[in-house]
């Protein structure tokens, strides 16, 4: 195949889609697996690869849908578990915003935490008490990126075998 060939360059944007997909996990302002999705999108549609695109198309939708539930209900369920309410993790999220800007790229992490310390210091009185909530707010954050990255990699994994056996 030339560069002159439309597959190709279709092929080459889907894979850079996915690559900015797996990217988007870490950096923030990326939609992850929706950059994934899309890669494998544009490659059904214009790649030539034909029902068996299709197929691959349909098994990254029920693998990103899938992802993305368990990207929230998982690291959600452990949080309430451990009693960590919804008004901290606003807060951690607002001042996580704020930072990225503050801070580019650090300032969301240490804006989250910052967030979810001071209303979890604000609620419960304590730096003492406060700090153990940080930490799970920290384990879930940890927890949905990883999830969304494996369901990225296994999209990615899709598209691939696709590519390779279409």
């Amino acid at each position: 195949m030339s560069l002159n060939d439309s597959q190709t360059v279709v092929t080459v944007v889907a894979a850079l889609a996915i690559v900015a997909g797996l990217a988007g996990v870490v950096v923030p302002g990326l939609p992850a697996l929706p950059l994934c999705w899309g890669g494998v999108l544009v490659w059904a549609i214009f790649g030539g690869a034909g029902p068996g695109g299709w197929a691959v198309f349909a098994a990254a939708t029920l693998v990103a849908a899938g992802g993305t539930v368990i990207k929230y209900a998982w690291p959600g369920r452990n949080l309430k578990r451990t009693g960590v309410p919804t008004s901290t993790l606003l807060a951690g999220a607002v001042l996580g915003i704020i930072g990225f800007f503050v801070v580019p790229v650090v300032g969301l992490v240490l804006g989250f935490v910052a967030g979810v310390w001071g209303a979890e210091r604000l609620r419960l009185g304590s730096n003492r008490l406060a700090w153990p909530s940080t930490v799970q707010a920290l384990k879930a954050a940890g927890l949905s990126m990883l999830v969304e990255f494996t369901a990225g990699l296994l999209v990615a994994a899709l598209w691939l075998a696709g590519l390779l056996l279409t």
